[in-house]
Formats: C-alpha cells, structure tokens, sequence
C-alpha cells in the first residue's frame, strides 16, 4: 500500500520566526515553503544538493532592501542568503542551506536602451538571450556567449564573470559591465561605476552617499593600489578571470580610475546582492561566416587551433568525437547534418568551428585566405585536415551554435551508470600550452579508466572536460575527489585555473594555492567588509577572517548520496527519473519554444521537467527509507472504495509528500516536448503516468479522468446517435453540470454527418482481411490502409473523408480499417493496466493487418507517435513489427512515382503539434518538400505548445493555463497570417484555434487534396 510520505525537512526555527515577520512586512514578493519549492532549488547543474529553507521571489529592489533590513536585526542575524538566477552554475554557486533569493520570476526587465550611446539597463534576473531579442531591432547585442544563454540570466553572468564563445574578441561580462546597483548585507543600496583616481584620493569621504558603500569603495581602492605589484606577479596571465575576487582590475592599468564594479562582478554573490547593471553594447556584424573544420583526430584539432586564432578568427569552438557522436543520436543533428557532412572513406574525430564576424570586406579576405591554406593543408594531408565546409547563412550559424551548445548536456546522454559530470569541466590555461595541457589531462583521466567528453573555447585555453563517474557509487564520490586535487595542481603547473569559466563555487578550498597567503587574506579582509557576519553565499570563494574554515567544499553533499537510497532496480524502472541531470534546457525563456509549456506559463521550477524529476526521486527515496518496494507497489491493487473515500477527505489534514508530487505531475500537458528536447530525453509523461497509476491506489480519481480515459471506448456509442448526443452535452445547461460536476469543459461536438454516414457505399468501406489476403502482392502497393483515431474520426469526420479522397485523386485505393481505440488518453491519465490490454489488443490487430504489405497511415500525430514510443514501452517485444506512418512520412514516397505540378500561386504556413515537431523534427522539411511537389510553397514557423495539448485544455483548471499559452505564441502568430492560408496537423491545436481565433483551421492533407483537384 502506498503509505502517508513526510520528508521531516521543517524548517529551523529562526527561518520560520523571519519568514513569518517577512510576510507582515511591505515586502510584496512570493515566499515559498513548500518542500517541492526548496526541492526543485537544492540542485543546479553541478553533482551537489543543498537543501535551502524557503525560496524569495523578490518583485523588485524594494523587496530585497526589506527582507535584508529585517534580517539585519539581531533576531534574525544567523539568517543566510543566496542570490539565484537560472540555476545554471555547474559547481553549486547558488545552492544554499539558508533562503534562496530567486530574482528570475518578476525582476527580468529590460529597463533602458540607449542606442546612441550604446549602452542598456537590465534588471538581474533577465535571461541572456531574451535581451539581445530586445536590443536586436538597435542592431546590437549583448556579446559575452555562453552554452545556456537561453535560460541563464545576466545577474548570474555577473556574479560569475561569464564568458564563452568568442570571448578573445568580445571578452568577458566584466568587460562589459559600466555601472551596478547592489544591496548591501545591511539593505543599503549602493550605487557603483569607474571613479577618477584624483577625486577618489583627494576626497575620499565624499565618493559614495551611502556610508557602508563609502567604506567600502575607500578600503578596497587602498589595499589594491597597495598591493598592486603582488597581484600583478600572482595573478595568472589569462584570457579568463578566476573568480573571487578581481584585485587585478579594480584599478585600470595606469592607475587613474578606479571602479567597485569589478569586485562584484565575479563575486558569486557572496558581497551583495546585484539587482540592476548596465551594460555596453556590441553592434551587430553586418557579415558573419563560419568553416567547420573536420580532423582525423581530436589532438590534431587542438593542435591546429592557434593557427586559425592567428588568422584573426572571431571564434574558435572544438568538439571531440565523443560529442559529434552524441549529437548524430539527437534531434539537434537533424538541423545541421547538411553542414558537418561526412568525408568518403574517413573518419572524423575533431571539428573546429571558425567564425569570421564583421564588415562584408574583411570578413571575405579572412575567409579566403583560411580556404586557401586549409586547401593545400588537405592537398599535402597536413595537420589532420579532412575537410571543411563553409556556410555564410546566418540561420545556418545559428544551427552550429545550437548543436555546440546543447552539447553539454547530451553528454549526460551517454549510456550506462557512469555519465560524464561537471566539476572539472572549465579549466583554463594559456592557449599556446593548451594541447599538452590536454593530452596530460587526458592521461589523468585514462590512468583511472574512465570515459570523457571533450569541447569548448580553444582559442581562449579553455576546454570543457567531462569525466564520467557514477555519483552513486560511493568510489566513483572518492575519485571525483582525487581528480579534482589532480586537475587544479595540473592547471598551476600549465599557469592556468581550474575555474576559467563556469565560476568557483564550492572550489574555494583551492583559492590559497592560486592566489596566494598574502593575497588571499586580502580576499577574507573584502569579504569581511562587505558581510562581516559571513551571510551572503556563506561557504563559498571565502570567509572572512574571524569566521573559521570554508564549510562547504568538493566533498559536500552531492545528489548522489541520496539517489544511492534508492536501490538499483527501482532506479532501471524509472530511468528519466534519474537520468535528469540538472542541464535545465526545459527552463528555455521563449514562448515560442516547446519546451516547457507548463514553466512557461506559471513560471515556478516546480512546473518543469527538472522539477519533476526531481520530487519523483525524492519520492522514491522515501518510499524506500518507509521500506516500500515501488516496483511490487506499481503492481498492487488499489484499496477499497471507502478507504479511498476516507483518504481522500483527510488529504487535507493529513500531510503527505505524495500530494506535492501530484501537484507538480498534474501540471504537466503530457506533450512529451521534453522526451524530444531535452539532451538526456526525460520522459515527463512516462514517469507521471507511473506515478498516476501508483497514487489513485490510495486516493479517490477525480471523475473527468474517467471521462477522459473512457473516452475512445464511448465514442462509437455516442456517434449512433450524433444529434442527440449533441443536444445533451452542448446545450448550456449540460455544459455547465459538467463543468460544476466533472471539471470538464468546451467539449467539441461530435461530426455530423458521421463518418459513417459520409462513406456509406464507398469502396473503402467494409474492411475485409480476406478479400484483402485474396489481392495479389504485386497488386497490394495500390492499396492505403487508414487507421482510424478517435478524435479525427468521431470530431472532425470530414477530414479523414478528405484523406480518402486525396488518396484516390493519387491514383491508389484507400481502405478505412475498423477503428480501434489507441489508449492514449488512457495512458496520460495513469490507467496503466487498461492502456497496456488496449495497446495489445490494437497491436495484435495491426500485427495482423501489417502481414498484408500495404502501408497503413494514420492522421493524427500524436496517436500515431504513441504506437512507436508508449506502445513500445509498455508492451515490448509483445509490440511487434506494425508500423504506422505518418501522413507526411507516406506521402513522401508516394510523390516520388507522381509528376511534379507546375508551380502555382497558393502559399500556406504550417503550425506543427508539439510531440510532432520534437519526436520527429525534420517533419517541417517533410511537409515543405509535398507541397512544393504540389506546385505550392508551404512556410513552417517554431513556436511553443498551444495550451491545448489533448485534453489538458479542457479541464476547468487548467482552462486559464491553456488560454494563457495559445496567447504566447500562437495568437499574434495566426493574426498575421490570412486564414485560408494556415494549416494545422494536430487535431487537439485545431480545436484550441477554433476556441479561441474563432475559425476551424484546415489539416495540410485538405490544402493538398484542393491542390490536386487544381
């Protein structure tokens, strides 16, 4: 039986007695104790996890001034903070066993662009590539890159002193920071930009208005004016800056501006609290091209890389085989494949990305003079070169980028227990020592027998480098220990850092060794200035002096030690539970973007792939810590009736961690956009429908899953009588009983005419397997097999009429098999022993049809993808070898026996469905190339999920979500376009456009059978 589930994480006292004073404060932001809400915040993407108090969604600056005063009186002095961004920090930066200051939620504005002067003012918690959409009508934009620009926000860019691609040409976050605005440990604000030298030491108490921030500026100018010969000797000769904390360039060179600005920047959060910054600008490159470079091996690409950083390349960018490899198994490889081809008879184990951005003359001269020698380079069979290709297309580019930047996480993609992880990943060393670097690097890691991924910035020296470990093994923890001491002794001994990019975070333990004694008690003296009391980030960069030793360090807690609870088998039976590894592609900013509808649209981490998986594995580790097996419990059956009854009317009273992972799982639209996006492939709705099945073992189902679930089986009984049926659910009266009753609402009207009314003495009518065997196998190539779906055969019957006839107008004989129900609905909502009876009783069906050698096709998308990925899963090898393609997938080789149509005068714009434009992504192309057959152009645009996603928009709850969702991206998307000209493949879209733009759009097969009939 699945027990009552208590995590027993209450929170301190002290926290409770401030967060309590803190909601009777003026403070207006969100204040967060849910377990969920503290779960979802204890990882990022590094291997460790701390646990925080609460979770602050501060709605402005007011509100962190507040909650920083009141946690600077003496009730509240051991209170701590951690400023939060994305959430994208590999080494723990924000992780906190204190309160969260999460600034992502509500402080995400861009406040000010200054075009003439160049310049922009943003709030800390915007993410990186939302305001270079914002600038990009200036021509400008923000020009530090990193691989999670999409989810990772500018405060966080700050605090580490991000950079990535390009960074020798467009430098790091610091270089571009002109100005700041910081709260203060005390909920002072402080102001800080460049100083003049001469006003700051002529009249030092009158360069700040704010007391604290005057000490401050005057402590930390005259230490590093002092101190500045040995800081110059310590610190390494990098491209990159190691964080925590930048003596080097508070003063500029000839010691004649100063500016508090560089201290923070990099600071990791351990100083203030940064909330606003503004920043210079990059115009944008009015010509950019790219040459990818193919290797025989991954050292000759290393090795040939300070070459074309001296052909003055924009950016250099290196993978390994490793990694092309990952990315030929993604969705990702679709985009660009065209673009890194294969050489004939080689094998390609490196690829060095070259770009060229600037004005159209000398990016032209660049590119000639590299095709040149990398010609005779080829010619002579010197430096490894294979090959290289040359795209000057900007989207193009863009693709490249986005293959390189979704690397990172399809690492976490590689098979087995060990994966490779992030805690030695962004060393840095000058770029000339770089390959030998890499090769004794190399030959640490094989010394211990693991796998690894390689890529990153060689132009700059720095390589991302993934070992693989299994954090739940207790051995595999120790040696993450030892290669982190070997790694930072091999990076001083190469003049390098262990932390050229991704920030410190919990390797402060390694900060004396690089900077000194000296200097290093210069760092615990500015600590102290700015948070004596060690509250800000505490255990992290350093301490100030009188507050002992770093508490948090390599050894800290890591997600591993509470995964290795669970045991190995119920870890194999729910894989994307485990498999998440804290990348957060599904955090991805854009609504036009498939990934997350449900984040997207509230905003909470606890509504997102990463939070889901997150609480599911916290689940399965309390269920075994209550001696439960999960897998016996799938199996079980449910309690009785009034015990359900009773369940269910103390769920209020009684708290169970079950509920708050039903919360987050019901959320979920079951799109399976993550199955297809994510780099390591989390199944959302896979694991939720496990869990579903397991939780309404205790508790009562609500009656709209009933409904759903018995939709496909109802269906041929309700269209008997179509008008009636009709009548009884869509008069006002029923429609507001079964929104009050079942939660349940805008229901589509069944079609009228039925199907089968349509088809009544149609030769595709009266399925007959043995007239069918009967027909000779040459003869059976002419025959189209139409699998029926409940929605498109009961709600939208005219289409698949339609379907018919356009088989016919190609000259073949379609034949309308019986229908059959799918499961799907069943499957979404958890009824797994029913979905799994009705997925065998359609397979052995299709099995037996499949024998026949016709093709069978199906309609709607979603349905059709369930009988390659759910039935697989839940029926295995008893799945058999039926396939069922998709329209698309059969009309692309029926055209090709068919004479192309001239080209006509008709233009169209395809809106995909979500689990069809993620499962199958090249769906698009697909669709484009028919219609082009077909004399028409057909124009495909990206944008997130509708807000309909099956039946999610018609539940009452989620109705304002679902509204919410179709006005992102959808809504403004189809105001531009005339209706006649928008198709629409997925059924349940069709129904939310119809809903809520007040028009029934066509299905692409429609257009195509009017463009036949032309």
């Amino acid at each position: 039986m699945l027990p009552l589930l208590s995590h027993q994480q209450t929170l301190e006292p002290v926290y409770l007695a401030y967060l309590d004073a803190l909601e009777q404060s003026e403070y207006s932001g969100d204040i967060d104790k849910r377990y969920s809400a503290r779960l979802v915040q204890a990882t990022d993407n590094s291997v460790y996890q701390f646990l925080p108090q609460a979770v602050l969604y501060p709605k402005n600056q007011q509100d962190i001034q507040i909650a920083l005063t009141l946690a600077a009186t003496d009730a509240f002095r051991s209170v701590t903070f951690s400023a939060r961004g994305g959430g994208t920090g590999t080494n723990g930066q924000s992780l906190t066993h204190g309160l969260i200051l999460d600034v992502s939620r509500y402080m995400n504005r861009v406040l000010e662009v200054n075009a003439e002067q160049g310049w922009v003012r943003v709030e800390a918690g915007v993410v990186k590539d939302a305001l270079n959409d914002a600038l990009r009508p200036h021509g400008f934009f923000f020009s530090p890159d990193l691989s999670t620009s999409n989810r990772a926000t500018i405060g966080g860019m700050i605090n580490t002193d991000a950079s990535g691609a390009g960074s020798l040409v467009y430098g790091k976050t610091s270089d571009h920071v002109l100005a700041l605005r910081s709260v203060l440990i005390d909920g002072s604000v402080l102001d800080t930009h460049p100083l003049d030298a001469a006003g700051l030491l002529c009249n030092p108490d009158n360069v700040s208005d704010n007391p604290l921030g005057q000490k401050l500026i005057s402590a930390v100018a005259a230490v590093c004016r002092e101190k500045r010969t040995q800081i110059e000797n310590q610190f390494p000769k990098l491209n990159r800056f190691l964080t925590g904390y930048d003596l080097k360039h508070v003063w500029n060179d000839n010691l004649t501006q100063f500016d508090l600005s560089r201290i923070l920047t990099g600071s990791e959060g351990t100083l203030a609290v940064i909330t606003e910054a503004k920043l210079n600008l990059t115009p944008l490159p009015t010509e950019r091209a790219m040459v990818n470079i193919k290797y025989d091996s991954f050292q000759s690409a290393l090795r040939h890389a300070p070459s074309l950083v001296a052909a003055r390349a924009t950016v250099v960018e290196t993978v390994d085989s490793k990694v092309l490899n990952l990315a030929r198994e993604d969705i990702v490889w679709h985009s660009v494949s065209d673009l890194i081809q294969e050489v004939p008879g080689k094998v390609i184990d490196g690829l060095n990305m070259v770009e060229f951005a600037g004005d159209t003359v000398e990016v032209e001269q660049k590119l000639a003079s590299l095709e040149a020698v990398l010609t005779e380079q080829i010619n002579k069979g010197e430096c490894g070169v294979l090959g290289y290709q040359v795209t000057q297309d900007k989207p193009s580019i863009e693709k490249i980028y986005g293959m390189r930047k979704k690397a990172v996480g399809l690492l976490g993609a590689t098979k087995g227990r060990r994966k490779p992880i992030a805690f030695a990943e962004d060393t840095a060393v000058p770029p000339e020592k770089l390959a030998d670097y890499i090769m004794e690097f190399r030959a640490v890691l094989d010394g211990h027998n693991l796998q690894y991924g390689m890529f990153g910035h060689v132009d700059a020296g720095v390589l991302h480098v993934r070992p693989a470990l299994d954090m739940c093994d207790v051995e595999d923890e120790k040696l993450l220990r030892v290669i982190s001491d070997q790694v930072a002794a091999l990076t001083l001994k190469y003049g390098g850092l262990m932390w050229g990019e991704h920030g410190k975070g919990v390797r402060g333990e390694y900060g004396p060794s690089v900077f000194g004694d000296e200097l290093y008690g210069v760092l615990q003296d500015i600590k102290g200035l700015f948070d004596p009391d060690n509250r800000l980030n505490p255990g992290k960069l350093v301490a100030p002096k009188h507050t002992g030793a770093l508490y948090y360090d390599i050894d800290s807690a890591k997600r591993g030690k509470f995964d290795r609870q669970i045991p190995i088998e119920v870890r194999d039976a729910f894989p994307d539970v485990m498999n998440c590894n804290g990348n957060g592609l599904c955090f991805n900013y854009s609504s036009y973007s498939p990934m997350c509808p449900s984040f997207k649209v509230t905003g909470d981490r606890v509504q997102s792939p990463k939070g889901r998986a997150g609480l599911m594995r916290e689940w399965l580790r309390l269920l075994e810590a209550e001696g439960v097996d999960v897998n016996a419990l799938a199996k079980a059956k449910p309690l009785g009736l009034l015990q359900r009854v009773q369940n269910t009317l103390n769920a209020q009273r009684d708290y169970d961690y079950s509920h708050e992972v039903m919360e987050s799982l019901k959320g979920c639209l079951a799109c399976k956009a993550c199955s297809g996006q994510c780099p390591v492939k989390v199944d959302v709705p896979k694991f939720r429908a496990q869990f579903f099945n397991i939780y309404y073992q205790r508790y009562l189902r609500p009656a709209k899953d009933y409904l759903v679930a018995g939709i496909e089986d109802s269906l041929p009984l309700m269209a008997a009588a179509p008008r009636l049926t009709n009548f009884a659910a869509q008069n006002p009266l029923s429609q507001w009983v079964i929104k009050k009753a079942i939660g349940y609402v805008d229901a589509p009207a069944l079609s009228v005419p039925t199907l089968k009314q349509r088809l009544d003495g149609h030769a595709s009518r009266g399925y007959d397997l043995a007239a069918l065997q009967a027909i000779p196998e040459e003869a059976r190539s002419q025959f189209v097999l139409v699998v029926q779906d409940p929605f498109n055969s009961f709600y939208d019957s005219g289409l698949v009429l339609r379907f018919i006839q356009l088989i016919e107008k190609l000259g073949l004989k379609p034949v309308l098999l019986p229908y059959k129900p799918n499961g799907k609905p069943t499957h979404i909502k958890g009824f797994l022993d029913k979905f799994a009876k009705t997925a065998q009783s359609s397979a052995d069906f299709l099995n037996q049809v499949h024998k026949l050698g016709m093709p069978m096709v199906g309609i709607d998308p979603a349905l059709v993808l369930c009988y390659r990925d759910e039935y697989r899963e839940v029926l295995g090898a008893n799945r058999g070898n039926f396939e069922v393609k998709l329209a698309n997938e059969w009309l692309l080789n029926v055209i090709k026996d068919l004479p192309a149509k001239a080209p006509q005068d008709k233009q169209y714009t395809w809106f995909s469905h979500c689990t069809e434009s993620t499962a199958k992504p090249n769906t698009a192309n697909e669709w484009t190339k028919i219609f082009a057959h077909f004399g028409a152009k057909l124009t495909a645009v990206n944008l997130g999920c509708c807000g309909m996603a099956g039946t999610y928009g018609h539940e009452a709850e989620n109705l304002e979500r679902s509204k919410a969702l179709f006005e992102m991206s959808w809504q403004q998307t189809l105001a531009k376009i005339e209706q006649p000209q928008v198709l629409v493949s997925g059924y349940s879209c069709r129904t939310q456009v119809k809903r809520f733009a007040g028009y029934k759009p066509k299905h692409p097969l429609e257009a195509l059978l009017e463009l036949a009939n032309i």
